[in-house]
Order: C-alpha cells, then structure tokens, then sequence
C-alpha cells in the first residue's frame, strides 16, 4: 500500500537548485537571522558546531563577489548570499558549549567535563587537514538545513562549491582558522529549476547479511 507523502517529503522533493531569481527581491535581515538560527539545530562532530555565516545582500558586494565566483549569475541577481565557513579550530568552543550544556541542565558536570578534556585533547592534536575536513563534513549537514528552511519559508536557494576560496578569505580577512566552504544563493526563483533524475534504490543500498 502506497504511504501518502509528509509535508517533510514534500518539501524535500520541492527543493530544488535554483539559478535564476527575481530581480529586487530583498530578504529582511531578520529572517534570515531567523533562518540561521533554526538551522544550528544541526548535529556537528562532538558537538563543537564548526560553522560560521557571513550573509551578503549589499549590491555592490554581490557584483564583486560574481566574479571570485567564476561569473555565477546568481550570485548577483539572488537576494543575499550566505557564505557558510568552517572554523578548524572548533575545539575553542568545547568548554563554553559545554558549560552551557550544564547551565540548561542537559548534562551533569562530570559528563561535560569529560567531554571538555576529550575534545580539547582530541582535537588539538588532530592536523590541521583532518580538522578540516570535520568542519567540511559538519558545513554539509547545516547547509542542507538551511535550504530546506529557506523552501519551507518560500525561498530559493542553489549551493555553490566553485568559488575562489583564497580571494574570498583575503577580501573578507577571514582569521587562519576560518575556511569558506560553500556559498548559498537564496531569493525568489525567476524560472523553475530542472527536475533532475536519482539513482535507481537497488543501486546503491543493501541490507547487511
């Protein structure tokens, strides 16, 4: 018997990449800020969320932006642009996040404390490469929450991997710690985005003996 869809499916089917928006689209700085925080309930490694925002709606900053953007139309025409940054030296965070986890009463002081000691050890011996790539692995999983937030708000979104990543950090004088990783185009879509097919389910999924 065929389930009927939830509004979660749904919304996961409807979401597409979008690279054509409407033209003076402006997006309120408040509901993008309302976006964002909504997405930070995403999981991240150890819980140190690794992710950093830099939103950009000025104009002039888009036109700019376009071409370390190898000339992405939507990079200017979208209503703002969030550029989603990994912090590789997340494990900083580890007692503030945890503290707090103390104050809130999620878990008990020994249990933080533990995780305190583990993370900073853990992470700081780490090389910089596989910190890297945690913070890599962590910026997927918010990302795909905001856009689906943003579809579920009525906006549309396309992530970009193919910008220039050392242009971006010296033009924003991002620290040495912070690694631009993707950028999200979000605004109104101009035209429908082309459905795109999936791999057939037998394909790449099995049950383990």
């Amino acid at each position: 018997m065929l389930q009927q869809q939830t509004a979660l499916e749904k919304l996961m089917e409807e979401r597409k990449s979008v690279r054509k928006y409407e033209a003076g689209v402006t997006i309120p700085r408040d509901t993008i800020t309302h976006l964002l925080q909504q997405a930070t309930s995403a999981p991240s490694s150890s819980n140190l969320q690794p992710w950093r925002f830099l939103v950009i709606d000025d104009a002039a900053q888009k036109q700019a932006l376009r071409i370390m953007g190898f000339n992405q139309d939507q990079i200017e025409t979208a209503s703002a642009i969030i550029a989603v940054i990994g912090d590789i030296e997340m494990y900083k965070n580890a007692r503030q996040i945890n503290d707090l986890n103390v104050e809130l009463g999620y878990m008990p002081r020994d249990i933080a404390d533990m995780m305190i000691d583990n993370s900073e050890k853990m992470y700081s011996a780490a090389s910089d490469e596989a910190r890297s790539n945690i913070a890599h692995f962590d910026a997927g999983l918010i990302t795909m929450q905001i856009t689906l937030l943003a579809k579920d708000m009525g906006y549309d979104t396309v992530i970009m991997g193919g910008f220039d990543k050392d242009a971006f950090a010296k033009t924003y004088e991002l620290p040495t710690n912070e690694q631009p990783i993707v950028l999200i185009a979000i605004g109104k879509a101009a035209a429908p985005a082309r459905n795109s097919s999936r791999l057939p389910l037998e394909q790449i999924m099995t049950f383990s003996s």
